[in-house]
């Protein structure tokens, strides 16, 4: 999996400033042997603490193990937190079902709430949003304390958020007096797993020989960092598809780009190749578009290769790529007008 295909020298500048804090509370109906509402926290990408409506806490890092239990205070904190917003969102669940008229089956409301903090700058970035079934649903609007609907149909659902004075004023006072400095603290314990860098491997997987050309970079930290494809030295911007940045099992990450072939002739082949950009390194790792180092079905099994890197618990699916709100895409251009559109008050 870590075969290093092409890997230039590397030399280390100085390390990221940019953290994050993240909380995900994740309430869900109609899956067998899941607790109805699950709670994790994320300190830059990494998943630290677990927690469940069962009173099951887990502590997922080393480095914050120790840190904890000498703070069991904090500890108690994340235990309590899930057993507090469990009725809460069980309760939200339950209304959307039946506004939606929704009888059963598999629902998912997610609230994702924290902040990034550049410790350069000192600027702090906070903000909290529900999405609903996958899909962008509410921010809460920190500056004038509304809830803003992000699709048509949160419209309905808003004025029951905002009944909840109680919950709105929970998050600002935790995203802008507290998590900052938590999320300071555990930079401070953390470093030398949050400041740490480690390079990919890089790889060239094809399913058949007119399938894309997928570029894989997998076993890096920090998740900072960039995948392309380029022909004569120039990023391509079309006939690619990017995939997002997954986690590991080990706590590192991998991405994909894919190359569609049908436009590119085999003289030139040699123009075409794959880099790796990590935030913190100046150098780039590349590698060639060459028939010879390619990986099909014909030899190993592609989908097996791609599926060991991506062996992740089930938690981490829901409670992390499963939600799109905040991790997975970004806001169209035109979600200014939306918002003023189904908004009209703010």
């Amino acid at each position: 999996m870590r075969t290093l295909l092409l890997l230039l020298l590397f030399c280390h500048v100085s390390s990221a400033v940019l953290y994050s804090l993240k909380h995900f509370t994740t309430a869900s109906t109609g899956i067998p042997n899941l607790s109805e509402v699950l709670t994790t926290l994320e300190v830059d990408e990494l998943l630290v603490v677990s927690s469940d409506s069962n009173k099951r806490v887990e502590i997922k890092q080393d480095w914050a193990k120790k840190f904890l239990i000498d703070r069991p205070e904090w500890l108690e904190w994340y235990r309590l937190q899930c057993l507090h917003l469990s009725p809460i969102f069980k309760a939200f669940t339950y209304i959307l079902m039946s506004l939606y008229n929704q009888s059963g089956g598999i629902h998912v409301l997610q609230m994702v709430d924290g902040l990034e903090w550049d410790d350069e700058t000192g600027e702090v970035k906070g903000f909290c949003q529900f999405g609903y079934d996958g899909e962008d649903f509410l921010d809460w609007d920190l500056n004038t304390s509304t809830w803003i609907a992000l699709r048509p149909e949160a419209v309905i659902a808003k004025p029951i958020w905002a009944a909840n004075k109680d919950l709105g004023d929970r998050y600002k006072t935790y995203v802008t007096q507290i998590y900052p400095e938590w999320l300071k603290t555990y930079v401070k314990y953390g470093g030398s797993s949050l400041l740490r860098t480690e390079l990919p491997s890089l790889s060239l997987l094809q399913k058949t020989p007119s399938s894309p050309v997928s570029c894989l970079a997998t076993g890096f930290y920090p998740h900072r960092a960039s995948l392309v494809w380029r022909k004569d030295g120039e990023e391509l911007h079309e006939e690619v598809d990017h995939g997002e940045i997954l986690p590991n099992h080990d706590g590192t990450f991998q991405m994909s780009v894919d190359l569609n072939l049908s436009s590119v002739t085999p003289e030139d082949w040699t123009r075409y190749d794959c880099v790796f950009q990590l935030f913190g390194v100046k150098e780039d790792i590349i590698i060639k578009l060459d028939k010879a180092v390619i990986r099909t079905n014909e030899g190993k099994s592609v989908t097996i290769l791609i599926t060991a890197a991506v062996v992740v618990p089930v938690l981490i699916l829901i409670c992390a790529a499963g939600f799109i709100i905040y991790k997975k895409k970004k806001a169209p251009d035109n979600s200014t007008e939306l918002s003023e559109q189904l908004n009209p008050e703010t």
